[in-house]
């Protein structure tokens, strides 16, 4: 310690006083000592402030449950110690509203459907203009959870167990007409070419069975006679 200079730590700003009135304000590093200062230091180091969560009305009548985080750190140090006594109050107070107001446009199935994805740029955007005031910098606002009522969360888990009982019944009735179209062009093939037909025939019997040809011309009516039949063991 100096009596001719003072040095303020790193991440620390330091505001000074003389006779009450803001005399300067010191940035981290080594001053002169000014004659009758004082002064506080501000840590200007991010911080995180939590929202506790609180009830509010979506835009269709139904309570939620919404909680936040405000990733802050101190902006402006003269302001911070002379605008509020709690200047996080304030900020606190600022998120609570901006976050009723976003809710308030939202119906509770959009909510459902959309979680916790609320529009955070305007909720910081919100937030910040009157953090400002108070040497507060709002870094973001984070909406960490949206708890839907019991019904509506049961009411939303069966929309989505509908939707893939739905999607899997699709699957399966496509799989069945695939296959009848396979059935139906192979029966067409056969009926197409007889001679086909038969070696199908001759591959699809068990092994060891006896198989039993007619030969002739094939025509209607006709006996092919006697010599025409042949046996034979596959």
């Amino acid at each position: 310690m100096s009596l001719f200079s003072l040095t303020v730590p790193s991440h620390t700003t330091r505001v000074e006083y003389r006779h009450g009135a803001v005399l300067r304000v010191l940035e981290p590093g080594r001053h002169p000592r000014r004659l009758g200062a004082s002064g506080r230091s501000v840590d200007r180091r991010e911080s995180l402030l939590a929202v506790a969560p609180q009830e509010v009305l979506a835009a269709d009548g139904v309570s939620v449950r919404v909680s936040a985080t405000v990733l802050w750190a101190v902006g402006d140090p003269v302001a911070w110690l002379e605008r509020s006594t709690d200047p996080l109050g304030s900020v606190y107070l600022a998120t609570q509203l901006a976050l009723r107001d976003a809710l308030a446009a939202l119906t509770s199935d959009e909510l459902a459907r959309r979680g916790a994805t609320l529009p955070a740029e305007a909720l910081t955007t919100a937030v910040r203009a009157v953090a400002g005031e108070v040497g507060v910098e709002v870094r973001e606002v984070v909406v960490k959870d949206v708890v839907l009522p019991g019904e509506l969360r049961a009411a939303a888990l069966e929309v989505v167990a509908a939707r893939s009982r739905g999607a899997a019944q699709l699957e399966a009735a496509r799989a069945e007409t695939a296959a009848l179209r396979s059935l139906a062009n192979g029966a067409k093939l056969l009926d197409d070419h007889p001679a086909l037909a038969r070696l199908r025939l001759v591959q699809s019997a068990p092994y060891g069975s006896t198989l039993v040809l007619r030969l002739g011309d094939g025509a209607e009516g006709q006996d092919p006679g006697p010599d025409a039949d042949r046996a034979g063991t596959r």
